[in-house]
């Protein structure tokens, strides 16, 4: 008896066990079964006691896999992993949702938002969702064409992050500029082109920050929309960071405490 599917009804099949009790710790609704090809140790053992608590099912395939392992020609080696939850996509919320809170004087610091102008690489985007819950950013923007899906991979790489952060996915990426602009947002692009340091950003401002395509940054049209522009000074002789890192970068200085 073949083992269902993943894929069917949009589920995802996640091997990182910190977006997997996320998952159920969030949105338990969301989570169809847990599956352990060995017995699970560690937080895979706090995983499944947390799932059978909320009452979804924990299925024991170590016989299938080991089956499988047996009758795998012996030239062929596959890596297969130890436990996987059987998970929705995390959904985005609408737009007018999305920046709720602007204006909230209760905050040490005022709040962040983030905005990703066609990122293409899950990889990417599941990394600045981790960065983001670590931050504290209150959201992500997405653009819906020419990006990465929200798929397995982004949901692993997060370790957990999806769960931490809103995002929501716009066909019209200046449009959202606008709305952020109304309801009270600075805007912030980032460029390596671009005259002023991070480090001169007034941190007193609520800022929906930009960052954009893996190769390309910024398309033109989102750079004119925005109230100001920054880049990271390089020391050493790279010109450049990958854009995850550099986002881990710009928050970590948007977010230091304010003297």
């Amino acid at each position: 008896m073949s083992e269902p599917s993943a894929d069917n009804e949009n589920w995802l099949e996640l091997k990182n066990p910190h977006a997997v009790l996320a998952a159920l710790e969030q949105r338990p609704e969301d989570v169809k079964e847990l599956r352990f090809y060995v017995e699970p140790k560690g937080l895979w053992r706090k995983i499944s006691d947390v799932a059978e608590e909320k009452k979804i099912p924990v299925r024991d395939l170590a016989f299938t896999q080991e089956k499988k392992q047996r009758d795998r020609p012996s030239h062929k080696v596959e890596r297969t992993g130890h436990a996987t939850g059987i998970v929705k996509p995390k959904k985005p919320i609408s737009l007018t949702e999305f920046f709720h809170g602007v204006g909230d004087a209760s905050l040490k610091t005022p709040p962040i938002w983030l905005a990703l102008d066609s990122l293409q690489d899950p990889h990417n985007v599941g990394a600045i969702f981790r960065s983001a819950a670590f931050f504290g950013v209150r959201g992500i923007l997405m653009t819906k064409n020419q990006s990465a899906p929200i798929n397995a991979t982004v949901h692993d790489i997060a370790a957990g992050g999806m769960e931490a952060v809103p995002y929501v996915i716009e066909t019209n990426l200046n449009r959202a500029i606008k709305t952020a602009q109304k309801a009270g947002l600075w805007v912030l692009g980032t460029s390596e082109h671009a005259q002023d340091s991070v480090w001169k950003i007034d941190q007193k401002r609520p800022w929906l920050l930009i960052v954009g395509n893996e190769q390309k940054g910024l398309r033109r049209l989102t750079l004119e929309k925005c109230d100001m522009h920054c880049t990271i000074p390089n020391l050493g002789d790279v010109k450049s960071l990958n854009v995850s890192v550099a986002t881990g970068i710009l928050l970590n200085t948007l977010t230091r405490p304010i003297k």
